[in-house]
């Protein structure tokens, strides 16, 4: 595991227990099974949906995406803002407001993050 990843556990504490699974060349951060952020190029994304991208975008934060057959796709993850990394209450905050839409996700009660 990478130590940018291992370092979130120790962040992420007070939000709760997590856990990293490799996914394309990157890690899944996970909490109860479901999947909430992800890690690439030791770079934190969140899960963001219609209901919480607004906390991503008002502070012109990027979406994840990538390039697929000349086209990007983007997906419904937002880089997390810098005091994630350095201020525990604001890492428990962002992650409990990506787990919330992982949640919504999971219940079908949310549309994905805009296009």
């Amino acid at each position: 595991m990478s130590e940018f990843v291992d370092y979130l556990h120790e962040v992420l504490e007070q939000f709760g227990q997590i856990q990293a699974r490799r996914m394309f060349g990157g890690y899944g951060i996970y909490h109860d099974g479901l999947m909430f952020g992800l890690v690439l190029d030791d770079l934190l994304y969140l899960k963001a949906d219609e209901i919480s991208a607004e906390h991503f975008e008002s502070r012109g934060l990027d979406r994840f995406g990538y390039e697929k057959g000349g086209k990007l796709i983007k997906l419904s993850y937002y880089l997390a803002p810098e005091e994630v990394l350095d201020d525990p209450n604001a890492a428990a905050l962002w992650a409990r407001r990506a787990y919330e839409a992982a949640l919504r996700a999971k219940s079908g009660k949310s549309r994905t993050a805009r296009k």
